[in-house]
């Protein structure tokens, strides 16, 4: 007599394969996976390019129809993860949203816990910023919630690009979006992983620019683009991490926020700072603090097990468990 057949959501499709506990992807499923990937990358940053423009890219027009192109995008990048669930007869217990991270469940901790865990490994540089900021706490309290102090961010193209409208379409666009359709062929793990791999690359583009204007020799700019893609490839495994752990989009996007707003963390300015035993015991405890704090603020089970994403995959990754 034949076996049932299991139609339990963490079997991916009809073609795939148990063996020993361990996930085996549809034969093509890695093929289309990454190519969907590559192409939605290629029309985030290509978007960026319909507007033909002498200006520099902070000039406040060229921001301005750039987020035309990239909200439209962005939004339209769902269509390419359900053309892609299509294509390949993946299913999935959960909605196509709940997959992308928009979700109600747990939304309170997924707000909370991943802001905060990185602000934890930003004490370094935090303490250096208050020591250096003129104002008092309390002058930065009633600054924080003043109405007109938000109205001027909110005027201020940079600022919009930089705190918001980047951090949510490239957070949908390279994790929301690419990590489901990775997720089935490669495991949770490696998708940590591979998704940065086109995050950093998309940033590459910003060498045509520092190119067009001359902004710098070209070694400069090489090296500038070199650091720059291994910077946002370890920033885009953390909030790849952040995503699965936690199936949330919103702790990425604040992070992300976050971690614009904060910079890459000026080192050697504090190693001339007059404070600097401080300020460099403050960055060595932030890096020790994330560190024991980085599985338990990350803890699935804050956020209702098992996150959407970890049924895309019946192998047992430590990610997806409490």
């Amino acid at each position: 007599m034949p076996e049932e057949e299991d139609l339990s959501p963490n079997l991916v499709t009809e073609g795939v394969k148990q063996s020993h506990g361990e996930f085996i992807p549809p034969e093509g499923l890695c093929w289309v996976s990454v190519m969907s990937c590559l192409l939605l990358a290629c029309s985030y940053v290509g978007s960026l390019y319909v507007w033909r423009s002498d200006l520099p890219r902070d000039h406040p027009t060229v921001i301005k129809r750039r987020f035309t192109s990239v909200l439209i995008v962005s939004g339209l990048s769902p269509l390419f993860v359900w053309a892609w669930r299509d294509f390949t007869g993946v299913r999935t217990g959960p909605s196509l949203l709940a997959l992308m991270g928009i979700r109600f469940e747990g939304l309170i901790p997924a707000i909370i816990l991943p802001l905060l865990l990185t602000m934890v490994l930003f004490l370094g540089p935090l303490m250096q910023l208050a020591m250096d900021c003129p104002w008092s706490f309390i002058d930065g309290i009633r600054v924080a919630f003043d109405p007109w102090f938000w109205m001027l961010c909110f005027s201020d193209m940079r600022w919009l690009r930089n705190q918001v409208v980047a951090p949510l379409t490239e957070e949908l666009v390279f994790r929301a979006c690419m990590l489901p359709m990775l997720v089935p062929c490669a495991g949770p793990s490696v998708a940590i992983f591979t998704c940065p791999l086109f995050f950093g690359v998309a940033h590459f583009h910003h060498v045509i620019e520092l190119l067009r204007f001359r902004q710098g020799t070209l070694s400069g700019i090489f090296l500038s683009a070199v650091f720059q893609f291994s910077y946002t490839a370890v920033f885009g495994a953390y909030t790849a991490f952040i995503f699965i752990r936690t199936g949330h989009l919103i702790g990425p996007v604040l992070c992300h926020s976050f971690c614009n707003y904060m910079g890459f963390p000026a080192i050697s300015a504090a190693l001339d700072h007059p404070n600097r035993l401080t300020i460099l015991s403050s960055y060595l405890l932030g890096v020790v603090l994330f560190l024991l704090f980085l599985l338990p603020f990350t803890d699935p089970y804050y956020y209702v097990l098992p996150t959407p994403v970890c049924t895309l995959t019946s192998s047992r990754s430590f990610l997806c468990l409490s």
